[in-house]
C-alpha cells in the first residue's frame, strides 16, 4: 500500500481519532471540484460533500453541501443571523489548514460551526475531500453528522424553474 500525501494522512489520522473507519483514497487526477470527484469515483455529483468556508462577520463557518447544489447565502444568513460571504483562498487555508479543493469536513486549524446540507442525507454514501485536491473519503451522512457535530440545514439555492 502506498503512503498518503502528508496532508491526506493528517485527515486519515483525524478520522481514526474520531472513531471513524473511513479510508482516505488518493487519485492521480484532480478531485478538487465536485464534477472531477464524481467523475473519478463514478458516482452522482450530488454524492460529493463539498466543504465551503464562509465568513459570518469575521467568524468562519463551514458548510458541507451536496456537490449538485449551490449554497443560498440568504438562507445561511437567516440561520446564523448575520451577513455571510465566501472566504477567499488564503482565508480558507488559514482557517482550515487545507487548500481550496481539498478541505475536509474535519481536522481544521480552528474550530468552526458546521452546517450540513439536508440534501446529502438522501445518499447512503458521500465522498468528502481528504485534505488535498486529489484525495477523498467515503462516509455515511449520519457518520458525517456524528464526527463533525454539524447541524442539518436547508441551505440549497432553489433551482430556477422554466
Amino acid at each position: 500500500m502506498m503512503s498518503l500525501h502528508p496532508t491526506a494522512q493528517r485527515v486519515q489520522d483525524v478520522l481514526r481519532a474520531l472513531g471513524c473507519q473511513a479510508e482516505v483514497i488518493e487519485f492521480g487526477e484532480s478531485t478538487g471540484t465536485s464534477q472531477e470527484a464524481a467523475r473519478a469515483l463514478g458516482v452522482a455529483v450530488g454524492q460529493i460533500g463539498k466543504s465551503l468556508v464562509f465568513l459570518a462577520g469575521e467568524k468562519p463557518i463551514l458548510v458541507v453541501a451536496s456537490g449538485a447544489n449551490r449554497v443560498d447565502t440568504g438562507k445561511l444568513e437567516r440561520i446564523v443571523g448575520t451577513a455571510v460571504r465566501r472566504a477567499d483562498a488564503d482565508t480558507v487555508k488559514a482557517v482550515t489548514g487545507f487548500p481550496v479543493g481539498g478541505v475536509p469536513p474535519v481536522g481544521h486549524a480552528q474550530p468552526m460551526t458546521i452546517f450540513i446540507d439536508q440534501d446529502v442525507l438522501q445518499y447512503d454514501v458521500l465522498y468528502c475531500a481528504g485534505g488535498t485536491p486529489h484525495a477523498v473519503f467515503p462516509i455515511a451522512p449520519q457518520e458525517l453528522l456524528r464526527i463533525t457535530g454539524g447541524q442539518v440545514a436547508d441551505i440549497r439555492e432553489e433551482k430556477f424553474r422554466t
